[in-house]
């Protein structure tokens, strides 16, 4: 359901918090869609599971997940899922500067940018 990386440089509760922004806004997850328990994520990714609580926390406090004692997390019914497209693209326009600012520091051609981006577009696509 999710990928952390914690190499990346990024808190792995910021990544959560991102995945879990980014799947409500593209429809993937569902208001009333229950998420796996923070035991269940720290153990699947061999994280502390304080880390998942905090990224939860963080986002029940905006609003996006409902907390029910004794239930799993779910995304909130008060959540906006099927955003335009370009909302949702404004989400990722931060990643893809800094992808840019990289592709032209290493000197890489648009081509193989793009192209490789593509690639990995499709792969993880077919992943999903």
């Amino acid at each position: 359901m999710f990928s952390i990386n914690p190499n990346s440089g990024e808190p792995i509760y910021r990544q959560l918090t991102e995945q879990v922004k980014r799947m409500v806004a593209g429809g993937q997850l569902q208001p009333g869609a229950e998420l796996p328990s923070v035991r269940e994520l720290a153990a699947q990714y061999a994280i502390n599971p304080m880390t998942i609580s905090k990224a939860y926390s963080l986002l029940e406090a905006e609003g996006l997940l409902e907390r029910q004692r004794g239930k799993p997390m779910t995304i909130a019914a008060a959540s906006a899922p099927n955003q335009t497209e370009a909302s949702r693209l404004q989400q990722l326009l931060p990643q893809l500067q800094q992808l840019a600012l990289a592709a032209n520091q290493l000197q890489l051609s648009k081509e193989i940018v793009i192209s490789t981006l593509s690639n990995l577009l499709d792969r993880t696509s077919n992943d999903a």
